[in-house]
Parts: structure tokens; C-alpha cells; sequence
């Protein structure tokens, strides 16, 4: 019964989307956009760019693009769409619903930023197996993250001020993890070097996803 009606609120977010059309090319703009800027601040003007500056790059556009995707979450619904899943639907369906279909929204973003990103300013990763996991580990992890932040925050007045205030200190160790194994990926070392850190962003993910399917209906009855 929960994961039909997961599945049901995943491809009710899928059919918004693409009846909204604009917000999605507006995303893919902003990256593009983003990517275009870095484009004439570095290759444009002749100079290389430094290998630890395009994983910094690469990370800090992939983080404000899961912010301007994923904010909207439960921010765009409205008070009586809310009630009416209430009437439906179990609340840890409504959460993990949004986290399924975010992360798979953050994810389609990340590999065509990715890719217009490694055409534009080069692509210097040498073992891709492992920095593709990486992102997907990121995806994960940003939208899951960002899902519970943007129901708190949905919650509450200045909503869009109070899940910059709380989603970017949770999301900085995160963050770390990710440029180390990156950076792995880009000088290309073994899985091996960096198992641990795949493992602690694996068991980060899970404890957010568990947090948000065992917090989520106190909120949602508030």
C-alpha cells in the first residue's frame, strides 16, 4: 500500500513538471548559464583551468542548482493540495515520494551539467566509474536533505530564508565528502581509496531518508 502510493505521487510530480515546462528549462538555463560564466572567466581569457578549481567549480553549481530545484518541493504547494493528500494519502508516502522524484530531478540536472561542463571547460576526470557514483551519492544526498529542509521550512514564515539558514550547514559535511572523492576520481585512484568516505556518504543518505520517514508525519500534523 505505501510504495503504490509513493508511486502514484512520484508520477503526479512527474506530470506537474511537465505541464511546467518553464520551471525546468529555467533550471537547465541556470546551469548552462553558470557553466557559461565559468567558460569566459577561465578558457576564454587563454588560461587553464586548474584541476582543484574545476572540482570546486563542478560542486558549487551543482549545490545551488539543487537548491533552486529542490526548494520548491513543498514550498510551490498550496494549504488545501496539502489538505487533500491528508485525506489520501500516509504521510511517509508524501516524503518519500518528494525525495524519490527530487533526487532523480537533481540527478538528470547533474549529468547535463556534467556534460556541458566537461565539453566547455574540459573534462579532467580519469577514473569516471567512480566520480559518476560520487555524483549520484551527491544527488541522493542533496535531495533528500533539501526535501526535509523545504518541509520545515514550507511550514513556516520566510520559508525560502529559513532553508538557506538551515539546509546549507547540514548539507557541509556532505559537501566535504563529496570534493574528497572527487578529487580521487580526478587523479585517479582506486575504489579502494576512497571506500570509506563512499560508505560514510552511503550511511549519511540512509539516516537522512530515515530521519525524514520518521519525523515527517509530526510535521505534517502540525
Amino acid at each position: 500500500m505505501l510504495l503504490r502510493e509513493i508511486w502514484y505521487l512520484i508520477q503526479k510530480d512527474f506530470r506537474l513538471e511537465w505541464r511546467q515546462r518553464a520551471a525546468l528549462s529555467g533550471m537547465l538555463l541556470y546551469v548552462g548559464s553558470t557553466v557559461f560564466v565559468c567558460y569566459l572567466s577561465f578558457a576564454l581569457r587563454g588560461g587553464e583551468l586548474p584541476v582543484p578549481a574545476w572540482n570546486a567549480l563542478f560542486w558549487i553549481i551543482l549545490l545551488f542548482t539543487a537548491v533552486n530545484a529542490v526548494a520548491k518541493g513543498f514550498l510551490q504547494e498550496s494549504q488545501g493540495r496539502l489538505l487533500y493528500y491528508y485525506t489520501l494519502v500516509q504521510p511517509q508516502a508524501v516524503i518519500m515520494a518528494k525525495i524519490v522524484y527530487n533526487a532523480l530531478l537533481l540527478l538528470g540536472l547533474a549529468l547535463a551539467g556534467f556534460g556541458l561542463y566537461a565539453v566547455v571547460l574540459g573534462n579532467p576526470v580519469q577514473n569516471m566509474p567512480l566520480f559518476l557514483a560520487n555524483v549520484v551519492l551527491g544527488a541522493v544526498g542533496f535531495a533528500s536533505t533539501l526535501t526535509l529542509v523545504s518541509g520545515i521550512a514550507a511550514k513556516a514564515t520566510n520559508s525560502s530564508t529559513l532553508m538557506a539558514v538551515l539546509g546549507f550547514p547540514l548539507m557541509v559535511p556532505m559537501l566535504l565528502l563529496l570534493i574528497k572523492v572527487s578529487k580521487n576520481a580526478l587523479d585517479g585512484l582506486e575504489f579502494d581509496a576512497s571506500r570509506s568516505s563512499l560508505l560514510t556518504l552511503v550511511a549519511l543518505n540512509l539516516i537522512v531518508s530515515a530521519v525524514s520517514y520518521l519525523l515527517f508525519p509530526f510535521l505534517w500534523r502540525s
